[in-house]
Formats: structure tokens, sequence, C-alpha cells
């Protein structure tokens, strides 16, 4: 489609990978202070074997990023009634991820949310008021987007709407989980592109374009508006 830049389109395997935890040495940095979006991202600088990639050995991982068994739910859902009501109310019972996560709006502000996963759509909830910001059926997600360096950020495609700029440690969990509960609820394989640059809908009459940069000791990323 002519809104995206040229990118690479992969597959994910069916095997189990998990990116770094919340104590791996990665920090997320906001380098601009006056909010004209450009960050820093710092990785560790081990990389792992090619056969260990679940992008078909095209992203930079790191030794953190083992095969192993996903958790899913990192907050413990049944533990906090707000959630289990938001759920409820939606007639989704089936957790498979839950965690926090920063968002970007379109001002390109970061903002703390819980992205929840079931096995028919997206979660966005905002943990300081308890309130759902955001659902999203699975089946309007056009395509997960992401860079091909060691960085957390990913982006899901919405084209009936506007589209999701979100950053986490598990973005490799995350992205598998939507690929699979996709495949399991439509038997439709959700495309997964790679590229360093790629454009997101931020709002409905705002693009932007977020690129990726490999600098010394880690990734530099910058959003700017189109």
């Amino acid at each position: 489609m002519s809104r995206y830049l040229s990118s690479r389109r992969v597959q994910i395997d069916s095997a189990r990978y998990d990116d770094d935890n919340d104590r791996a040495s990665k920090t997320l940095d906001n380098d601009d202070a006056d909010g004209s979006g450009s960050m820093k991202l710092r990785p560790s600088n081990s990389n792992a074997t090619e056969d260990q990639e679940p992008f078909m050995g095209v992203k930079v991982r790191r030794k953190a990023s083992r095969i192993r068994d996903y958790l899913g739910d990192y907050i413990d859902v049944p533990s906090r009634p707000y959630l289990m009501k938001i759920l409820e109310k939606q007639g989704d019972r089936k957790v498979l991820f839950a965690d926090k996560v920063l968002k970007f709006t379109s001002s390109g502000k970061m903002k703390r949310r819980i992205l929840l996963v079931t096995d028919f759509a997206i979660y966005i909830v905002d943990p300081d008021t308890d309130a759902l910001k955001r659902r999203i059926a699975l089946a309007a997600v056009e395509k997960l987007c992401l860079s091909e360096l060691s960085d957390n950020f990913f982006a899901i495609i919405i084209p009936t709407e506007y589209d999701l700029l979100m950053a986490s440690t598990r973005k490799t969990e995350i992205v598998t989980v939507l690929v699979d509960a996709t495949k399991s609820a439509s038997d439709y394989e959700l495309e997964v592109s790679l590229s360093n640059r790629f454009e997101y809908h931020a709002g409905a009459e705002v693009a932007k374009e977020i690129q990726f940069e490999e600098v010394e000791g880690g990734v530099k990323t910058r959003i700017i508006r189109k």
C-alpha cells in the first residue's frame, strides 16, 4: 500500500522467544526534553545467533532473548477487579498477554498503559484511572511494523482507525501472541513488516514516520510528523 514505505515481510516461527524482562540492561531515554520525539535505546552489546531469531535472522537480538516459555500475564489480571470487569463487559475471558507498556500519543508524549491481548481483541487501559481507553478487534489489524534493530518499538496498523505505536521489553512476545491469535481466530496470517523507517497514523489526521539508526552504544530513534 502507498501508505507505507517499502519494507520486508516475514513470518513468525512457532518457537517461543522472549525479549528482555524488566530487569534487563536496556533503558529508554527521552533525550529530547522539548518533546521533538528523538529518543535513544541502550541495549546490551551481545547478539544472539541467527537460529534464535523469531524474524528469520533479520532482527538484531541479545543474549537475554533466548528460547523460553512465555508467561503471558505479567500483571496477574485476575487479581485486578477493574480489568476483569472490562473484559467481562466485552465478553472476553481468555487473556493471552497482559503487561504495562509505553504508548505514544499523537502529540508525541509517552503514556504508561496496560496492554491486554485476548483471543478476540486488543485492550489499552489507563492504569492510573482504571479506564478502558481503546478496544481493537484483532480482525481490524492489518499489519505489525518493527525495525530491524535492537529496540523496544512496535506499531500496530489499523486502517479503519488510527494506529498504535508502543514500546515494550516484551515486544517479541507481543508480536508472536498477536500473530498466533489472529491466525487462530480467522486463519489469517498477520503481516509482520521489518524496516528501519516506517509510517504510522498517530491520529485521524496525523501521519508520522519513525526512523531508527544504529549508533555507538545503542539505537537512536526519531519520530517526525509527515
